[in-house]
């Protein structure tokens, strides 16, 4: 069973995030999957994790999930801390999982509850997560919290922190005052991470964040760790930049795109080297066109 010491240590800085790569036929490209883990942990991941989100949980069927988080556990092969992440199953479900998760190896689980029309309380909801914590150490994510007051959250974590031993960090997605608020509530107990973006990151790490999972370590990891020696240099203004030259041109120039910026982080993939630009339909991935635009924005950067 793996420590809070031990998963803090593995979220600190630029974390490995597992961006489900797809063949043009819609089919997982699990060559192209071990590919992006072989080069993360090679450009210094010590985590990685699989979200609702990036992974694409939303084109995969459960069984799917099963595999492919079968497949992220036995090629990290304890090479860094994985996280695993449910796909907003009922309890009994989201139980079997997390057995299902810890046999293959996974060292955590991001358990996201389900709700409609604000379905689950306080109780009901540290019971799911208690439930859960029974069979694998479990990360939370805020984003299920997006439509409640903070002090809701705060609620149902304190409780956890009090009577859960088996919850030990945490995900914030919801940025600004949510996530000064929660970082100050949790970080003493929790392993704290920011869910993208290095702007994001500045704006929780006083309050409490350890890393946030980072783009650029996917393809352009010099980047990520710029950003990082900054950091640890308390080098304000040094990260300051780097936002200004780096993140903030690749999200901007990347949302003007079709597809946004996720199809054009799977296009960056692809340009460096890394995996296929594909997406399953009905999402958009870029065309030869488009891949010609992503790949002048690069070079505008010095990045190619």
């Amino acid at each position: 069973m793996i420590s809070i010491e031990e998963v803090r240590e593995a979220l600190t800085g630029p974390v490995g995030d597992i961006f489900t790569p797809f063949n043009r036929d819609g089919t997982i490209d699990y060559h192209g999957l071990r590919n992006l883990i072989d080069f993360d942990i090679a450009a210094g991941a010590k985590a990685f994790i699989l979200t609702m989100g990036d992974s694409k949980y939303t084109l995969l069927t459960d069984d799917e999930v099963v595999d492919l988080t079968k497949a992220v556990s036995e090629h990290v092969a304890g090479r860094a801390v994985v996280v695993a992440a449910d796909r907003t199953w009922a309890t009994p479900k989201a139980v079997d999982f997390a057995k299902y998760a810890s046999s293959i190896g996974a060292d955590l689980l991001m358990v996201k509850p389900p709700d409609f029309a604000g379905s689950f309380t306080e109780d009901t909801l540290v019971e799911h997560y208690a439930s859960v914590a029974e069979h694998i150490q479990v990360m939370l994510v805020t984003n299920v919290f997006a439509d409640r007051p903070v002090q809701f959250a705060i609620g149902v974590m304190e409780r956890l922190i009090d009577n859960v031993s088996g919850v030990i960090a945490l995900k914030e997605d919801n940025m600004d005052e949510f996530a000064r608020r929660i970082g100050l509530a949790v970080h003493d107990h929790w392993a704290v991470i920011c869910g993208g973006q290095k702007q994001n990151f500045l704006n929780a790490f006083p309050y409490g964040c350890d890393g946030y999972m980072s783009s650029y370590l996917m393809f352009k990891p010099e980047i990520a760790h710029s950003f990082w020696e900054s950091v640890k240099m308390e080098d304000w203004l040094g990260a300051r930049n780097i936002i200004k030259k780096f993140d903030h041109p690749l999200y901007d120039f990347g949302n003007s795109l079709p597809g946004r910026y996720d199809a054009s982080l799977h296009g960056a993939l692809e340009l460096f080297g890394v995996a296929k630009r594909w997406r399953r339909k009905p999402f958009h991935s870029l065309d030869d066109s488009e891949m010609e635009k992503l790949t002048d924005f690069f070079k505008g950067l010095s990045l190619l």
